[in-house]
């Protein structure tokens, strides 16, 4: 299971073009997106510390904060655990989910992106740093997308969301023009591996 050390941050990937076709074949570490239905980005709201579940459950996708609170408090983040709601989340509404690796709970907003705005994900080690990242190739049209949100969310986090649930919520540490980001933090590169694989669809 993935544990990371620290919050991972999302950078831009120099010298790379705008106009991306999907096509690319992956490396060794890398996946294509098969099934871009059930993997969204999502802004994250609110970030929460890990806690047992409290109260009956509630409405994960209510626009109400005091309900959003309720059904953080009530959900059951352990890892094993079944979600009731997996794959069949509102893109259009509010989500309440956990990243189950961590127990960290999050209240996002509406999804913005989809898996059908991602070409490819790969894992592979940075060459400056020696370290593990994870990096996600956009469509042209993700590409605009992308690049505008991020542009105007500088600071915040984007929890990337595969059927209900979290799998990681990096913080955007500028605007994103290029059509290829990067998620830095510290993994191993089987983790950052394991990640993009999940972020494809597993």
């Amino acid at each position: 299971m993935r544990t990371f050390a620290a919050l991972a941050v999302l950078v831009a990937v120099a010298g790379c073009s705008v106009q991306v076709s999907g096509t690319a074949q992956p490396s060794g570490n890398g996946f294509v997106v098969k099934d871009g239905t059930q993997l969204r980005f999502r802004p994250v709201l609110q970030e929460l510390t890990p806690s047992p579940p409290a109260g009956a459950a509630a409405d994960r996708q209510s626009a109400d904060p005091a309900a959003q609170q309720a059904a953080a408090a009530a959900l059951d983040c352990a890892q094993g655990r079944p979600d009731p709601l997996a794959g069949r989340d509102d893109p259009a509404l509010p989500l309440v989910s956990c990243d189950r690796a961590k127990g960290t709970k999050y209240v996002l907003g509406p999804a913005f992106l989809s898996g059908a705005d991602v070409g490819w994900v790969d894992a592979r080690l940075d060459p400056q740093t020696g370290r593990a990242v994870i990096g996600i190739r956009f469509t042209a049209a993700g590409t605009r997308t992308w690049a505008g949100w991020t542009g105007g969310n500088v600071g915040k986090q984007v929890a990337m969301v595969l059927q209900s649930r979290v799998l990681t919520a990096p913080q955007i540490q500028s605007a994103i023009t290029g059509g290829e980001t990067q998620i830095s933090g510290q993994f191993t590169l089987p983790e950052a591996r394991q990640l993009a694989h999940d972020i494809a669809g597993g």
